[in-house]
């Protein structure tokens, strides 16, 4: 067996190979009424579609807490019953084809109320159902809206939005639950000194930057059932020469996240600093998920233009990462597991429905 089709267990799920879907905005939900944030048929479809084409575990889109922490305004949202119901009928499914459905919890902070990328990712105001961004620090990332900072009464109430989001995660059929603490969105901007300008308990200090990371997990944990893994995403680095996030950041947070019931670090790179200059190319943020794998025990997924079964193969086979995130080549290979396991001489589930014919 290819170490790409191993199955992989945590707690008490156990995923069936290491191919594993990333979460990727599809800013196709409701705007505004009832069915604001409610997933829609377009979601049933592109998370099923991959599911029969053999992906191991589905992490659904960066989805908002609140209102406020949503990208976009065609972004889902978690933040009341009617959006756990819809989504079950999209986990169930899932379910139904081996793959293990998971979902990214987030808040966009400081890049939330701007348009969808296809339209432009403009600041979006009142009437184009945008609102006011919120911030660690009234810094605006370029181009965006400036937020507002805020104040330590709502700092709790982000986490209590955690919370409540996670416990309807659970009534919504997840098997995974993945804190959003990357690409520039809230928690990254509390991480990072580059967006976080604080003098409170909350900024300043590497220790203080990572209070809100931890309180957010603390509070996911608490609703969380103690069988079912609960994972991170980081942006390893924030790529600036100085006053960002770096590596020995992401290694020191990681080891403190074990000690919170964090399970897996999903490790990524960028998105809270424009201009920068990131040296992009097939893998180029593998070696920051195998630094965090090396230097503490927390597991980790890879990510980062990983396209081809062979380099997928090798990640793992070296010990670089305990898992592939394949991300924009599924979007264009919904199937690719199985393209993986041909290549690779290993086998992969096919429904019924296509596995019969030769």
């Amino acid at each position: 067996m290819s170490a790409l089709f191993e199955p992989y267990t945590l707690r008490s799920v156990t995923i069936p190979n290491r191919v594993w879907m990333p979460p990727m905005c599809m800013y196709s939900a409701a705007p505004t009424g009832p069915a604001t944030g409610v997933a829609t048929d377009w979601h049933f479809q592109h998370y099923g579609s991959r599911a029969a084409g053999g992906t191991g575990l589905i992490i659904l889109e960066a989805t908002g807490v609140a209102p406020e922490g949503r990208i976009s305004p065609n972004d889902l949202g978690l933040w009341n019953e009617t959006q756990a119901a819809e989504l079950r009928r999209t986990t169930g499914f899932l379910k139904e084809q081996g793959t293990v459905p998971g979902i990214q919890l987030a808040h966009a902070g400081r890049k939330a109320s701007t348009g969808r990328p296809w339209e432009g990712e403009h600041p979006v105001g009142p009437d184009e159902n945008g609102w006011q961004p919120v911030a660690p620090s009234a810094v605006a990332y370029p181009g965006l809206h400036v937020p507002q900072e805020l104040t330590t009464e709502e700092i709790q109430e982000v986490v209590n939005d955690f919370r409540t989001s996670a416990r309807l995660a659970l009534r919504a059929g997840m098997q995974v639950v993945e804190v959003h603490g990357a690409h520039g969105y809230l928690i990254g901007n509390f991480l990072s000194p580059s967006s976080n300008r604080r003098t409170d308990a909350y900024g300043g200090s590497f220790e203080n930057r990572i209070r809100l990371a931890v309180e957010v997990v603390d509070a996911v944990r608490e609703v969380w059932p103690e069988e079912l893994p609960l994972f991170f995403r980081v942006s390893a680095t924030d790529w600036l020469e100085q006053d960002g996030w770096t590596p020995e950041d992401t290694v020191a947070l990681a080891r403190i996240l074990t000690e919170h019931g964090v399970d897996l670090m999903d490790v990524s790179t960028g998105g809270n600093a424009s201009g920068v200059t990131i040296p992009t190319g097939p893998g180029y943020q593998v070696p920051f998920a195998s630094r965090v794998r090396h230097e503490t025990r927390m597991p980790v997924a890879a990510v980062g233009e990983i396209t081809e079964p062979e380099q997928a193969e090798k990640i793992l086979a070296n010990g670089e990462a305990d898992a592939v995130l394949i991300g924009r080549q599924l979007l264009r290979e919904p199937t690719w597991a199985r393209r993986a396991a041909r290549e690779l001489g290993d086998q992969v589930r096919v429904p019924p429905q296509y596995g019969w014919r030769p």
